[in-house]
């Protein structure tokens, strides 16, 4: 067992009384798909308050974390790169640019299906404050089964679309057929 949530000691209300419940099943899942999950303090400019990308890892800010549900954001980018990139996230290895605007909707499809997967309320992680202003969009489309970025997931071999699960035989997405891209 993780004990990530005794450790995320945010003082934001939003954490406390939203997030905090569905802390530790974010964060085991995401530790699970053997994306390591660190905390430490974060003195550099983040693109999300509180959170920044290493090789296979998350770093986590407890005092600058706002969005408890940006984890699962960033999880998808991890994610949705390939392994020899998501081990030199955060080094001069890493080839740029990364991610890629192909990445990056794969990344917050790929969080859609993560938030569905955990049962995680979608405006949580598609919060008001992210997504350029466009989450209700996003969650509106999700739930109409347009599915932004799904040709990329498939092609990077995570999931299939209705077409494809049907002659696989296997359920189509938000069913996911791996989590990290080879």
């Amino acid at each position: 067992m993780h004990d990530t949530e005794s450790k995320l000691t945010v003082g934001t209300t939003l954490l406390t009384s939203i997030a905090r419940p569905y802390w530790q099943t974010m964060s085991a899942f995401v530790e699970g798909l053997g994306i390591a999950i660190n905390f430490r303090e974060l003195n550099h400019p983040t693109f999300l308050p509180g959170l920044d990308l290493g090789p296979n890892c998350i770093y986590v800010d407890s005092d600058k974390l706002l969005f408890p549900g940006d984890l699962l954001h960033e999880a998808g980018h991890l994610a949705v790169t390939t392994a020899a990139q998501r081990a030199a996230v955060g080094s001069a290895a890493l080839e740029l640019p990364w991610p890629t605007d192909g990445e990056e909707i794969a990344a917050v499809l790929w969080s859609y299906a993560a938030a569905v997967h955990l049962d995680i309320p979608l405006e949580l992680v598609f919060h008001d404050d992210g997504y350029k202003n466009e989450s209700r969009w996003l969650i509106d489309n999700f739930q109409r089964g347009q599915y932004i970025g799904l040709p990329l997931l498939q092609w990077m071999g995570l999931c299939y679309d209705e077409q494809q699960a049907t002659l696989h035989q296997v359920q189509p997405f938000p069913v996911m057929r791996q989590w990290l891209r080879a």
